[in-house]
C-alpha cells in the first residue's frame, strides 16, 4: 500500500465513530448470532464487535477475554472474519486482550477453532477454551465458570502482563 494510500485510511479510521466498552468478554457473532445466543446463556456483561461497517467499531478499555467462532474449513484459509481483524488492528483492542475462547466445527479436523489459536498465537494470550458449534450446556457453564476463575484475584497476573 502505497505511503498515500495508507494515510487516507488512517484518516478515515480516525474519523470512524466509536463506541468504548469495559466488558471483560468481547464477542464475535455474524447475522446467524449462534455466537450470541451462546454468550447470551453465560449471563454475563458481553460486548460485541460489530457486524457492519456502518457500525461504530469497538473499543476496550479494560482487559478482556475474546470469544470467537471459526469461518471456513479451506485449510484455515478466511478463518478469522474481517471485522475481527480491524477489531485487533486498534492498539487499546490488543493491549487489553488477556484470553481467548474459541467456537468451531470438528468437521474442520486440524483446523478446529483455529481463528482462536492464530489470534492467541500472535497476540501472545493463552486459548482458555474451546467449543463446538453453538456449545452444550456443559459449555456454558465451563466457560462462565472458568471466565469467574481467570477473573479472580489469583489470576491477576495474566491481566498485569
Amino acid at each position: 500500500m502505497s505511503p498515500t494510500a495508507l494515510a487516507d485510511r488512517q484518516n478515515a479510521e480516525a474519523r470512524e465513530p466509536v463506541e468504548f466498552t469495559k466488558s471483560n468478554l468481547i464477542y464475535f457473532s455474524s447475522v446467524s448470532e449462534n455466537t450470541k445466543r451462546f454468550v447470551e446463556k453465560l449471563e454475563m456483561d458481553a460486548a460485541r464487535i460489530p457486524v457492519f461497517a456502518t457500525e461504530p467499531q469497538l473499543i476496550s478499555t479494560a482487559p478482556y477475554v475474546l470469544l470467537i467462532p471459526t469461518y471456513g474449513g479451506e485449510r484455515g484459509k478466511h478463518s478469522i472474519v474481517p471485522q475481527i481483524m480491524k477489531f485487533l488492528r486498534h492498539d487499546e483492542n490488543r493491549a487489553n486482550l488477556r484470553g481467548v475462547i474459541g467456537a468451531g466445527n470438528t468437521n474442520f479436523g486440524e483446523y478446529y477453532c483455529i481463528a482462536a489459536k492464530r489470534i492467541a498465537q500472535k497476540c501472545s494470550v493463552p486459548v482458555l477454551y474451546t467449543f463446538e458449534l453453538m456449545g452444550t450446556s456443559e459449555d456454558v457453564l465451563n466457560v462462565k465458570e472458568g471466565l469467574e476463575t481467570f477473573w479472580t484475584p489469583a489470576s491477576q497476573n495474566w491481566q498485569e502482563r
